[in-house]
């Protein structure tokens, strides 16, 4: 089945549940009315669908590979690409003095949520792009801001952020490589880099890399480290790509999925390179390109499960096997009760992360708007409950879609083994999940719980509303939330961090449970009778309740997890 861009759901939230309208009432995002959110959502979803959807296949069959030092992308990504810059898809949200449209990162949202249903692999590349932008935005002198940011914006070069190393994964704060001031204002960058998405390829004539490294003298840690501009070719006075920096390839890694995507190791040998922000203020420049990823990553989860759900349910409802079990039924295993809960399960979930990561996105939009400290800590909050549950519907959808597909869905050839294999690593990357559940129960609750308080505010009020429309469904929604608030305060007052961190992973998915069911009441009362309703009952009923046994995992503590020993473990 070809891929279908879900224009018609983000209009729904957009307009029934996120709320965005508010974001255009503030001067800043006026041009963002429902014509113009309409005609940009309905350009992007033709562009995912005729021309990006296409290549996601070969993508997969044909990877990309390094030859005699040079990156040769899949075939159609190079087109694809230029469609998509030529369009200012890469840009949405980019600042209009640079050549962005200056539109909600809402919008930036929904439309990556649809690239990456289209083709994974390929939306990585602008993904990097959009979050280097806005790093530049807030860090960057205005002479880097000056020479990178139209080129970065028009598509013309692309970017990467350089974090990892082969001894610095996710403690940052190991890592060696060097930067040398060569006195001439500029530094020379020594190092390696690994696992480096979009580090090499064909695409562009440069490619513009953050790099992280070490002053002489820095502190030790993540207190010590700066940010550096890195191209692959240093740029003449007027920006044309001159002489060939001091980075190369080593090697492209062999991965489980997102095959299109190069993933590099990066070797820098007194690479030229621009202090970006200020020297040991690296990570605050860098969080705020890896805060603009985790958001986008959350939406490549959501992406990637409607793209593996269109592909289940019209398999269901052409597979013909066994008698109907229900009369006037279609005669295909859409009939059968478990398929029928899966696929309710995963349109369910799809909705309520979709819904999640719009929302946060929207906090964003206000936050950038108003300045008001309110919005920024609620889309604090919610970046970690977008990335990490957005990215579990997407594996869960995926494995789902397999399942469905029975013994066809472990034949590559039908694609559906692809989704679960290109979304595996979103997961991990920008933060494995496991870290964006101990910074929600740490850094977002260091307020005394007071963000996520607010916020289970607005959901019990709601749910009271709507008690006279649909009271069955709002009491379970705010008994839920009511639980929530209570694990709120248990972790708040946990004074050993290793307590909260025990069940972080389990509370998050509580808190994301929770939220989802607070938007699917909101679609009911916005859709009474209509299928939109009938998924939100589905939800309410049979997927919320799963936030109990969470909430006891999550305030267990950490003492019977510690007194499991190792050689408990390996016995």
């Amino acid at each position: 089945m070809p891929y279908r861009a879900p224009v018609s759901d983000f209009l729904f939230l957009f307009d029934r549940v996120v709320g965005l309208d508010r974001v255009a009432a503030e001067p800043r995002f006026a041009e963002a009315t429902p014509e113009t959110v309409e005609a940009i959502l309905t350009e992007a979803g033709k562009l995912c669908e005729e021309v990006v959807a296409p290549t996601r296949r070969d993508g997969d069959l044909h990877p990309a590979r390094l030859e005699n030092g040079v990156v040769r992308t899949s075939p159609g990504f190079a087109e694809a690409f230029r469609a998509m810059a030529e369009g200012g898809w890469i840009a949405v949200s980019a600042d209009p003095d640079y050549g962005g449209m200056g539109l909600p990162m809402a919008l930036t949202t929904a439309v990556n949520d649809m690239l990456s249903g289209a083709n994974l692999a390929l939306q990585l590349n602008p993904l990097l792009t959009q979050g280097q932008i806005e790093a530049l935005e807030h860090h960057a002198s205005d002479a880097l801001k000056q020479l990178y940011l139209p080129r970065l914006v028009s598509g013309e070069w692309t970017a990467t952020m350089n974090l990892t190393e082969p001894q610095a994964g996710s403690d940052v704060g190991a890592l060696r490589t060097r930067a040398e001031p060569d006195g001439q204002g500029t530094y020379r960058i020594t190092g390696q880099k690994i696992y480096i998405t979009w580090g090499d390829h064909d695409l562009t004539d440069n490619i513009c890399h953050l790099v992280l490294a070490r002053l002489p003298g820095a502190p030790e840690g993540t207190r010590g480290i700066s940010l550096f501009m890195v191209p692959k070719f240093l740029p003449d006075a007027d920006g044309t790509p001159g002489q060939r920096n001091g980075v190369r390839t080593v090697s492209l890694e062999h991965k489980l999925g997102i095959h299109g995507s190069p993933t590099a190791v990066l070797d820098y040998d007194g690479a030229t390179g621009w202090l970006v922000g200020a020297e040991n203020g690296g990570m605050k420049a860098m969080f705020t390109m890896m805060n603009n990823a985790r958001l986008g990553v959350g939406a490549q989860g959501v992406g990637i499960a409607e793209a593996a759900y269109q592909a289940a349910l019209a398999y269901a409802l052409d597979r013909k096997q066994g008698a109907a079990p229900i009369p006037d039924g279609t005669g295909t295993i859409v009939d059968h009760a478990d398929v029928r809960r899966m696929l309710a399960s995963m349109k369910a979930d799809i909705f309520a992360a979709r819904a999640i990561a719009l929302s946060c996105a929207t906090a964003l939009d206000m936050a950038r708007a108003t300045g008001q400290a309110e919005w920024q800590a609620r889309a604090a909050l919610l970046t970690p409950i977008a990335k990490a549950f957005g990215t579990e519907v997407g594996m869960a959808v995926a494995d789902m879609g397999v399942q469905i597909h029975g013994g066809m869905g472990y034949v590559e050839e039908t694609g559906a083994a692809q989704y679960l294999r290109d979304v595996r690593i979103t997961a991990i990357y920008e933060g494995t999940n496991g870290i964006q559940a101990m910074d929600l129960v740490s850094r977002k609750m260091a307020d005394g719980g007071e963000a996520a308080v607010a916020l289970l505010d607005e959901v019990e009020a709601f749910a009271e509303q709507a008690r006279a429309q649909v009271p069955d469904l709002a009491a379970p929604v705010w008994n839920a939330a009511e639980t929530l608030r209570e694990a709120v305060e248990w972790l708040v007052g946990q004074g050993d961090l290793s307590a909260r961190f025990a069940g972080s992973a389990p509370f998050l998915r509580a808190f994301a449970r929770v939220l989802g069911a607070h938007h699917h009441l909101q679609a009911a009362i916005a859709d009474p009778g209509g299928a939109r309703a009938r998924l939100a009952r589905f939800y309410i009923t049979r997927l919320l309740p799963e936030h109990a046994g969470l909430l006891a995992h999550a305030r267990s503590g950490a003492e019977d997890l510690y007194a499991i020993t190792p050689d408990d473990l390996a016995a």
